[in-house]
Parts: C-alpha cells; sequence; structure tokens
C-alpha cells in the first residue's frame, strides 16, 4: 500500500467530516490532503485531478477565509442555497467544461481516462466552489463526484482511494443532510 496514499486518504477523511460539521478547522486538513493527492495522480497518469489539487489548495485558502468571515457575522457557518436557475446553469457549466477539458486532456496528453476523468474534476471545481461560497448544493455534486470516482479510481489501481470515496460517498449524503437540517433551522428562526 502507497504510505502517500494512505497519509492524502486519512487527511482527506478527517477534513470531510469537519466539512460535513461546518468546522472551519476543516481547512488546514484538506490544504494538506490536496497536497498529497496532487503528487499522487502525477504518480497514476490522472492529470486532470493532479491539476485540480493545485486549484484546490487556492480555493481551501478562499474558503476558509469566507467560512471565518461568517462565523464572525453570524455565529455559526451559514448554509446558503441556489435557485433553480442557478443550479441549472451549475449543471450546464459542468457539462460543458467536462467537455472541454475531457477533450484537452484526450488530445494534448497521454492521460488514462480522458473524459471520466475530466468529469471528476470538472465537477469537483464547481461542488468546491460552491462549498467555499457555503453553498447547500456542493454536497449533491459530491454525492455525483464520489460516485463517479469510486470505479475511476478502482480501475487506475487505487483501492485505497476508491475506498474513501466509498466513505466519502457517505460522509457528503451525511453533510447534505446536516447543512439542510443548518438551513431550515435558520429559516424557520427568521
Amino acid at each position: 500500500m502507497n504510505p502517500l496514499e494512505v497519509a492524502a486518504s486519512l487527511l482527506l477523511l478527517a477534513n470531510i467530516a469537519l466539512v460535513a460539521r461546518r468546522s472551519i478547522w476543516n481547512y488546514p486538513f484538506a490544504i494538506a490532503a490536496v497536497t498529497l493527492y496532487g503528487v499522487l495522480f502525477f504518480q497514476t497518469k490522472l492529470y486532470s485531478d493532479m491539476l485540480l489539487q493545485l486549484f484546490y489548495v487556492a480555493l481551501n485558502l478562499y474558503g476558509w477565509m469566507n467560512w471565518s468571515r461568517s462565523k464572525a457575522d453570524a455565529g455559526e457557518v451559514v448554509v446558503l442555497t441556489l435557485d433553480w436557475p442557478a443550479r441549472l446553469a451549475w449543471l450546464a457549466g459542468c457539462a460543458l467544461l467536462t467537455g472541454g477539458w475531457g477533450w484537452l486532456m484526450h488530445r494534448m496528453t497521454d492521460a488514462a481516462m480522458p473524459w471520466w476523468d475530466a468529469g471528476v474534476a470538472m465537477t469537483s471545481v464547481a461542488a468546491q466552489i460552491l462549498l467555499a461560497r457555503r453553498y447547500l448544493e456542493n454536497w449533491v455534486l459530491w454525492i455525483l463526484v464520489d460516485i463517479v470516482a469510486i470505479p475511476l479510481f478502482a480501475v487506475r489501481g487505487l483501492w485505497l482511494t476508491s475506498g474513501v470515496y466509498v466513505i466519502l460517498l457517505g460522509l457528503s449524503i451525511w453533510g447534505l443532510i446536516d447543512w439542510y437540517r443548518a438551513h431550515s433551522r435558520r429559516r424557520a428562526a427568521a
């Protein structure tokens, strides 16, 4: 078993468990995990996912700042929701970016699974942006990412990471439920 994969997996699990609880302390775990996964994905020629990890570092720094501001203003990390036109726009954006990025990876690299990897990567970008901005819908996208990523990583021999994504699927469902309850409580109190 690859020690890099083990360390990245454990950090990622801690990160997502803390995110589901809306804890700002998820961010140091996230930054460490994505850094290790960047190296791992480079080694396994999953270039879209490798580049995604670089993006995650920047987005996690932004999210850390945004969540800190929300907690300072409201006493907690406030959960927001998108309206239906915005939801449809995010889904269309995911599809377009997946097609474009998959084509680039197919034409310009020796990527192992360019289209599949692009779908995971581009939907993850959208989910991470929505997460950093505290939108409930991030969890729906993470659930989709997890469902698609589990077999992708298994096919590439990343069995531990595939197993971690099974756990992440459960944590994402928990996060969706918990964030929905938090949003509903806040709405009821207003």
